[in-house]
């Protein structure tokens, strides 16, 4: 086998900018790209899959024809996933959540939110903006995702439709809009790269084209194209943005869905966070 090299992030623990992410004008700097890539120099694709999962036969595993729809003793667990903005994200996975898990409106547990960066720990939740109306969460290093609850038996059938959301080449489906750490790539499990829901990531991507890498993820890390970040939920948790940011329509042009979903929040009574 060859030798297993840990990608390490060479991204500042955040990148201040005084500006709303969705009008960044640049990525993350090519040098950091490069630095990535570098930390991954000799190593074939299967050699980075082991190091994810911590045994050769993981990344190999056979593709598995299907699961069980849902045992009676299914520990449900909860995960995030992010690949651009969350508006998007938010509403496939929402419907993940209606065609394989059966579940109604009242049962949702999709949530927009933020998780990844290392800034403001004990502080407080980030938010989208502060009280000055600047970024808060991307100075934090945080990126934006999306939450839900997953039977563990579920998860790589809800990977899957994590994964189709990326093109052939890995791309966002925003990738030459949104740019910037808070919009990388990201999974987060608890255990991370230990947890064993690895598998079934490693399943769901071969599933869907095997068209990302993936490195552990240290926290604020950089936007890499085709890079997903593999966080440990427990030392990255998830924070639930504000109510406006939940069952939004899309970030494309048109890209509008029923009022039914945007009604969702109504529909939960989800109270909204102290953010301004």
């Amino acid at each position: 086998l060859e030798p297993l090299v840990e990608l390490e992030s060479s991204a500042p623990a955040a990148l201040p900018s005084t500006t709303p992410p969705r009008h960044r004008k640049m990525r993350v700097a090519a040098a950091i790209f490069a630095a990535c890539a570098t930390g991954a120099a000799g190593l074939s694709l299967t050699a980075r899959r082991r190091f994810l999962t911590g045994a050769a036969s993981a990344a190999a595993a056979p593709v598995v024809a299907s699961r069980p729809a849902l045992a009676v003793d299914d520990e449900l667990v909860d995960v995030y996933f992010g690949c651009g903005c969350f508006w998007h994200v938010q509403h496939e996975l929402v419907e993940a959540e209606r065609k394989l898990l059966g579940r109604s409106d009242g049962q949702i547990t999709a949530r927009a939110g933020y998780a990844g960066g290392n800034g403001g720990k004990g502080t407080g939740d980030p938010c989208y903006h502060n009280l000055r109306g600047q970024n808060d969460y991307g100075k934090l290093g945080h990126a934006e995702v999306v939450n839900l609850k997953v039977p563990t038996s579920r998860y790589g059938d809800v990977a899957r439709e994590y994964f189709k959301l990326l093109g052939p080449d890995g791309s966002r489906p925003d990738q030459f809009g949104d740019r910037g750490l808070e919009y990388r790539n990201l999974i987060g499990v608890p255990g991370g790269k230990e947890s064993p829901l690895v598998k079934q990531l490693m399943e769901a991507t071969l599933k869907e084209g095997d068209k990302v890498d993936f490195a552990k993820g240290k926290g604020s890390d950089a936007d890499v194209k085709a890079m997903v970040w593999v966080m440990d939920t427990t030392a990255h948790p998830f924070f639930r943005a504000e109510n406006y940011h939940q069952f939004h329509d899309g970030f494309a042009r048109g890209e509008n869905y029923p009022d039914a979903y945007n009604d969702l929040n109504d529909v939960l009574k989800i109270k909204d966070t102290s953010c301004p």
